[in-house]
């Protein structure tokens, strides 16, 4: 197969709309093709294309930056001699000065398929600020590593943030084309968009189900290491919510998660018998370890590991991981009512409301784990007409 920079890379005639127009990047380290060239050096090889910025997101263009709310700062490109522009230090949203700097944005993201990845807010900031300025926005698509599966509530009305782009659920599944095209239409914006699409993307066929297995892995994100967290990461994103370690500082982060305090053997106990449906799809490992860095930071951790990686036990319709994680933390409730589980410190810069909310969109998750009386039905009961209204808001905008 090929991912959208490679069909622009391979064909002039997709390029030929970019006569005579200055042409900035938007991309970060996994922008790369098959033999594992970055896309700003293939566009500055082109002679008919005219490099005049470049854009990083979170993390940075050269994703040096480990940990959130970490800034990256704006620089010079030392070979090519073009500023290089960050959306993630003193702005999130592109300023007038960084739009003057080009007529066309080649946006070249890998994602992970969750609504709370921020590339995809950034994906959304660029257009409305394109439509402002009357600037053209190409995506060069890639494939959604998580696949087509739909899965979690829809984002509230006023829930917005850097990490809630929109009404979505948090298994959106969906490319970073395809949102876009669904970004413009819900925002009703006035731009010049193109999608440079994918050839030969199979979604729907193992053992990758989104991701083509012989392509290489390169971490769009610090901790996004391989596919298995990929696979996982709608449901343990949820740990950035909690006093729970989600594994960074750890060789396997957000595949894991553990505390020093709480009893693994109990909870994977409580988890089958409150919802074993939910662990469906998936290997569940008890498992140590002691983070090097961020929550418990020294300390032992009883923990475990979610395996998704074993094609024989892996099974990608079935597996639920924003269930899987929701069932967690009720079995912990239920194991520590007086748990202190909900992290309370500042999350992505929002200081006024619990990053567990923000991080779902509202307030549903937390408040089903809270309640004592709440069962695996009741969940259910909120999330899957979400999830089936979903399935058809997308259909218009997919391309695969």
């Amino acid at each position: 197969m090929k991912f959208g920079l490679e069909r622009f890379l391979e064909d002039p005639a997709l390029r030929a709309p970019l006569a005579g127009r200055r042409v900035a990047l938007l991309a970060h380290p996994a922008s790369v093709t098959r033999d594992l060239t970055h896309s700003l050096d293939a566009l500055a090889a082109l002679a008919d294309v005219t490099l005049s910025a470049a854009f990083g997101p979170q993390h940075g263009l050269r994703g040096d930056k480990q940990d959130n709310m970490v800034e990256s700062p704006d620089f010079l490109d030392p070979r090519l001699g073009i500023p290089v522009f960050s959306l993630y230090g003193e702005v999130r949203r592109p300023t007038d000065a960084m739009m003057d700097s080009f007529d066309v944005l080649l946006v070249d993201l890998q994602d992970l398929g969750c609504r709370i990845y921020t590339f995809i807010t950034t994906l959304r900031y660029v257009l409305e600020a394109a439509a402002k300025h009357g600037k053209a926005v190409w995506v060069l698509d890639r494939p959604n590593p998580a696949g087509r599966p739909v899965e979690g509530t829809l984002l509230r009305e006023g829930w917005e943030s850097f990490v809630g782009a929109g009404p979505m659920p948090m298994r959106h599944g969906m490319t970073m084309g395809e949102l876009g095209h669904w970004f413009i239409a819900q925002l009703k914006l006035d731009v010049e968009y193109r999608v440079i699409t994918m050839a030969g993307w199979q979604p729907d066929t193992g053992p990758g189900f989104g991701w083509p297995m012989e392509r290489t892995w390169v971490n769009p994100s610090p901790n996004a290491a391989n596919l298995w967290m990929a696979r996982a990461y709608a449901g343990t994103v949820m740990l950035e919510g909690t006093t729970l370690s989600e594994g960074r500082g750890t060789t396997r982060p957000l595949e894991l998660f553990g505390a020093p305090d709480i009893d693994t053997t109990r909870l994977l106990a409580d988890m089958r018998r409150i919802a074993p449906q939910w662990l469906a799809g998936c290997r569940l490992r008890e498992c140590w370890f002691e983070p090097t860095f961020h929550k418990h930071v020294g300390k032992l951790c009883a923990g475990v590991q979610i395996h998704v990686e074993d094609p024989q036990h892996y099974d990608h319709t079935a597996f639920r991981p924003w269930r899987l994680q929701a069932l967690a933390f009720k079995a912990l409730r239920e194991q520590a009512f007086d748990y202190p589980l909900w992290r309370d410190f500042p999350y992505e810069y929002e200081r006024d409301r619990l990053a567990i909310d923000l991080i779902n969109g509202g307030t549903a998750l937390r408040e089903w784990v809270d309640d004592m009386n709440a069962t695996a039905d009741d969940l259910d009961a909120v999330a899957a007409p979400d999830e089936a209204a979903w399935i058809e808001t997308r259909k218009p905008f997919l391309l695969y």
